[in-house]
């Protein structure tokens, strides 16, 4: 239903990390994503017993919690004047303050929701909590970024 917004995302095959977005307003948004059990960082993170790096999660949720959200409401006209989106934009994670409460293994699927606190002067600020497919809290944390043009 408002999976249309995934062809806006800047990233591509091993680095993309939204399967799914299940909610999304200028509030908020929900999504998932299924870690794949032979991604590129299980092969040398802890041999012969594979965990998802925090890097990774934290990437899963920012991509899902912020850079959905803020793709969204800069395509939806929310932006105020001047902060314009278009193809030589990306967004920059600007900052994070993340909790870790549980192992993320390969294969597991997990959930991002992510609430806004602001949208301002470009910058994107959320809170966002990723759970598993118990619905036991993995991670939660504040994210704030912005999006840029590309300077060449």
């Amino acid at each position: 239903m408002y999976n249309d917004i995934l062809t806006y995302l800047p990233y591509k095959s091993s680095f993309l990390f939204v399967d799914n977005i299940s909610s999304l307003d200028s509030n908020g948004v929900t999504g998932n994503y299924t870690l794949q059990k032979d991604a590129f960082f299980y092969e040398d993170h802890f041999v012969n017993y594979p965990v998802t790096p925090g890097v990774i999660i934290t990437e899963i949720m920012a991509q899902i919690g912020l850079v959905v959200l803020g793709i969204y409401l800069m395509k939806n006209e929310m932006a105020e004047p001047g902060v314009v989106m278009d193809a030589g934009s990306f967004p920059l994670l600007t900052s994070t303050d993340v909790s870790f409460f549980k192992m993320v293994f390969p294969g597991e699927k997990v959930t991002v929701t992510s609430k806004k606190q602001y949208f301002r002067f470009g910058k994107l600020k959320c809170s966002i909590e990723m759970h598993d497919s118990s619905d036991e809290l993995v991670a939660r944390g504040v994210f704030a970024g912005i999006i840029k043009n590309a300077v060449k």
